[in-house]
């Protein structure tokens, strides 16, 4: 079968002026670095002036709702990437992020006659149940039905979200799992591997109105293959503990219930279930038609692979920055 072009990185074409939405985050400061390697000038519309960005960015400070300053951040600009994503997931932060500052940033493309959107949305909203999902789905349609020229990137699991458990193991415990630790897999994607796939995406027509899901390099890991090399990177026998699913329910029905009166109990509920969530459901392209999850047809882009990335995590080279997604 020939490989789809749309996963073959091409030549970087002439520099274009690129509105970048989410620099300050993980994958959007990643973003930012291979735009800027690959000549593109690039503006970014940022909440806070002492936000973190290279000098030669040309940042647009403000509320980033407010559909003026993005209009005035995109004229004459060629395409828009938007990193933007919720930090909890929460319903209200999921329709407020992932949903509302996506659609005033796609009026504001419209209006400024942007002929290019490159949207980062998650190969979970396959199979929606979350608030966050629901949003992000809501939002592709919007940008699907848009004029602009568009390409949704879906990418499977973050490095850094398969390594939460580093210290645990490094302090001698054992490395927990759900179920048997074999009912899921992924094929994790770097940092770096993603932000090169959305920059190519801007300069590649085969990526031209699509969706692309993507993961990194490899096979599909399980939570145990994770562990395993997690224990190797550390040079420390692999020991494992399961952990049953019905724990996560039976603390997602207590939260439900003691949230019908407290706030904040709601908000930890709608965690718990995005935590069962990823517990349970694998990181790869779903088959409708066979009903199941399919690490064949998970495309891969990129060379970084994990156990590189554990290397230097358990050597001290890089730190963790986890976000509010994170199971254990």
């Amino acid at each position: 079968m020939r490989e789809d072009p749309a996963y073959i990185s091409q030549t970087t074409g002439a520099p274009m002026r690129v509105v970048l939405l989410g620099a300050s985050g993980t994958i959007g400061g990643a973003v930012l670095d291979v735009l800027l390697a690959d000549g593109h000038e690039v503006i970014c519309p940022l909440r806070r002036a002492d936000a973190s960005v290279p000098e030669q960015v040309q940042r647009v400070i403000g509320d980033l709702s407010a559909p003026d300053l993005l209009k005035d951040a995109m004229r004459g600009a060629d395409a828009v990437v938007s990193c933007l994503a919720s930090r909890s997931g929460a319903p209200g932060d999921a329709w407020a992020v992932d949903h509302g500052l996506n659609m005033t940033t796609l009026r504001a493309a419209e209006a400024q006659g942007v002929g290019r959107f490159v949207l980062l949305s998650a190969i979970c909203v396959q199979k929606p149940v979350l608030a966050f999902q629901k949003a992000k789905l809501a939002f592709e349609a919007e940008l699907r039905a848009s004029d602009l020229c568009h390409v949704i990137v879906r990418p499977t699991a973050f490095f850094k979200s398969l390594s939460g458990q580093m210290d645990r193991i490094r302090a001698g415990k054992p490395y927990l799992a759900f179920g048997d630790g074999r009912m899921t897999a992924c094929k994790p994607i770097s940092d770096g591997d993603l932000a090169r796939f959305m920059v190519n995406a801007l300069t590649n027509p085969a990526c031209d109105n699509r969706i692309l899901p993507v993961g990194g390099p490899g096979p599909a890991l399980t939570p145990e293959d994770q562990g395993r090399l997690l224990a190797d990177s550390l040079g420390v026998p692999f020991r494992m503990k399961r952990v049953p699913v019905g724990l996560l329910d039976a603390i997602i029905a207590t939260l439900s219930v003691t949230g019908r009166l407290n706030r904040r109990a709601r908000a930890k509920a709608e965690l718990a279930r995005i935590g069962r969530y990823y517990a349970t459901e694998s990181m790869l392209v779903w088959d409708e038609t066979r009903q199941r999850y399919d690490a064949d047809a998970t495309p891969e882009f990129g060379q970084d692979r994990l156990e590189e990335f554990y290397a230097r995590l358990a050597a001290g080279e890089i730190a963790l920055e986890r976000g509010d997604h994170a199971v254990f």
